[in-house]
């Protein structure tokens, strides 16, 4: 057994134990799809810098369970590789089987059109970036897949040329859905996006279903637009129509350089802090019910808060249950967060996958996207 077989082989044993890899046949994907093919000009190491194929340490990192960075931009992230779970969970979200047509907004390297091409599913894939698609399907040329396709144009008018598409993956954080999509699926239909909720891009299933009210005389049947929770997640955001705000949309994220100084205002709830997918329940449960709920870098890390008027102060949520604050009205932010917490506790501690939102047109009026309205838990 090579080297990249073996590495393959332990991180399919990380997938399956991490519980986002279930089935036979993507775990065989997993398998035999080369990972390194898709990361030939290397990939961006916070610990090492730029490592290319040769180095110590390359195929090791290729084959961690770990988004990898690909392109930056003035020192930031604009393309990657997403974290192989993730992938696995959005596949297995969508139902990707063989024969179906997909649509994947966002290239990225052209690993994850791989795997669902491996699937036996006919992939087209839209990047926006010329150099991203351009390199992404270099590598599935390299790699042998002949079931998908990359083409260069912006992800909001998605791919008319094949469409009707069964299925539509999205794997760069989105604020909303594009009608395009929605227009270029079949009937019954999935979407599964990362869609922006309260300064994070948990991923969401959407669907369509003949709406509860029955239409106006002379006017055609009513289709409503429903999104349920999948996963917390991060995702590089896209920019234009796909990213635009709308009036009841959460405050943006803030730097830890704008934030006043923390203050401890409530001790810790629980004994064992929540593990990452669990804080990512709460943190999505307080942005379901307050929308001046964001995110915020604190603590070592990037963590759930309220965000005052100021966008210096507020209160943040520690993963215990602890509520830290800051600014002229700390006291009060700090209680409203304590209440919320409480709430979600009271309430068995719902996961993102009890969230419910039907979607309504928002954004640009010139090229809108369907927005969460209101979530409720089902």
């Amino acid at each position: 057994m090579s080297e990249a077989s073996g590495l393959r082989a332990r991180l399919v044993d990380v997938l399956r134990r991490d519980g986002g890899l279930t089935r036979d046949d993507l775990t065989r994907a997993f398998a035999t799809v080369p990972r390194e093919v898709f990361l030939a000009d290397g990939f961006h190491s916070q610990d090492a810098g730029l490592l290319r194929p040769g180095d110590d340490g390359f195929l090791a990192g290729v084959y961690r369970n770990d988004a990898l960075v690909t392109k930056l931009a003035d020192g930031r992230p604009v393309s990657s590789s997403s974290q192989p779970s993730l992938m696995a969970l959005m596949i297995e979200e969508l139902g990707v089987a063989a024969g179906m047509r997909i649509l994947e907004i966002g290239a990225g390297t052209g690993y994850n059109a791989a795997l669902m091409a491996a699937l036996g599913a006919d992939v087209t894939s839209v990047d926006v970036q010329p150099d991203v698609a351009a390199k992404a399907a270099d590598a599935l040329r390299t790699a042998g897949v002949t079931g998908a396709r990359v083409l260069i144009g912006d992800g909001y008018l998605g791919e008319p040329s094949g469409a009707p598409y069964d299925r539509v993956m999205v794997t760069v954080g989105v604020t909303g859905i594009s009608p395009h999509w929605l227009a270029q699926l079949v009937p019954g239909g999935l979407i599964v996006a990362p869609v922006a909720h309260a300064g994070n891009n948990p991923v969401l299933r959407v669907w369509t279903e003949p709406a509860a009210r029955i239409a106006e005389p002379g006017w055609p049947p009513r289709t409503d637009i429903w999104a349920g929770g999948v996963c917390g997640a991060g995702f590089m955001a896209a920019g234009g129509a796909l990213g635009a705000t709308y009036p009841w949309a959460h405050p943006a994220s803030v730097r830890a350089a704008d934030w006043a100084a923390l203050e401890e205002v409530e001790t810790a709830r629980w004994p064992q802090p929540l593990d990452g997918l669990r804080y990512h329940d709460l943190w999505f449960g307080i942005g379901a019910w307050d929308r001046r709920t964001t995110g915020a870098p604190y603590d070592g890390g990037t963590g759930c808060v309220l965000l005052d008027e100021t966008r210096t102060g507020g209160a943040a949520i520690l993963a215990d249950g602890a509520i830290l604050a800051a600014g002229a009205h700390a006291a009060t932010y700090a209680s409203d967060a304590g209440i919320l917490v409480d709430r979600w506790a009271d309430l068995g501690m719902p996961g993102i996958e009890r969230w419910r939102a039907a979607l309504v047109l928002g954004g640009d009026p010139a090229a809108p996207i369907y927005v969460p309205r209101e979530w409720s838990l089902v």
